[in-house]
């Protein structure tokens, strides 16, 4: 889940050999790539994420978990269900999700696919594999097929070249940032994509990215 296999090293020095991407990584080196503790979890996260903000996805989330997910007795926490396992999720009324059809249809494909067992991503899963089988579900694309090879997978490959945020990023560097012209010169960064992509995101003035203030702390 915290990638400590990773050798921020030899990484580092790969990424390094991009001007650009040298700034960043020497002003914070040694970033990981967050992996999850449920690799489909995460793959129904990330299409509940699409086209939508985080605060609009954890509210899909949170629907989603209190109407299908086990109850849990948690006195001492905030813990209030456990996430629905795929098998659960076959049994939705999709009627219960405030998106568009387009996305409930893909909702369901996932989960379908996942409690059929035509799908694998747990740990030691075949990257190359599970993308095909990604690509051939309704409404995936790019965005969603390699958030979840970076972080369900553990691809250390992983690319997201139409995300806003690295879009961003790689703007204000003065990258090339078309998903075409980026994806190109990604290739400089290979075999460690999904790490440059956590330099690139770091960037962003997400709150994600400050320390709180010790007052507030």
């Amino acid at each position: 889940m915290l990638d400590l296999d990773a050798d921020p090293e030899a990484i580092d020095t790969v990424l390094s050999q991009d001007p650009a991407m040298a700034q960043l990584v020497s002003s914070s080196p040694g970033r990981r790539v967050p992996r999850t503790v449920d690799p489909a979890e995460f793959a129904v996260r990330a299409v509940l994420g699409q086209q939508v903000s985080t605060a609009a996805a954890r509210t899909h989330a949170a629907k989603l978990v209190r109407a299908y997910g086990d109850p849990v007795d948690d006195p001492h926490g905030g813990l209030t269900h456990l996430f629905p396992d795929p098998e659960v999720l076959t049994t939705m009324d999709p009627s219960d999700l405030a998106m568009p059809g387009s996305r409930r249809r893909t909702l369901l494909g996932l989960v379908e696919a996942l409690a059929r067992g035509e799908l694998n991503l747990d740990l030691g899963a075949d990257w190359r594999e599970a993308r095909v089988r990604l690509n051939a579900l309704h409404g995936f694309g790019p965005w969603t097929v390699e958030s979840i090879a970076m972080r369900s997978l553990g691809d250390p490959d992983a690319f997201i070249a139409g995300d806003l945020g690295i879009r961003t990023a790689t703007e204000k560097l003065g990258m090339p940032s078309t998903p075409r012209t980026l994806t190109d010169h990604s290739h400089h960064w290979r075999p460690w994509r999904s790490y440059a992509v956590q330099y690139l995101w770091a960037t962003g003035e997400h709150p994600i990215n400050h320390m709180p203030d010790e007052e507030a702390a």
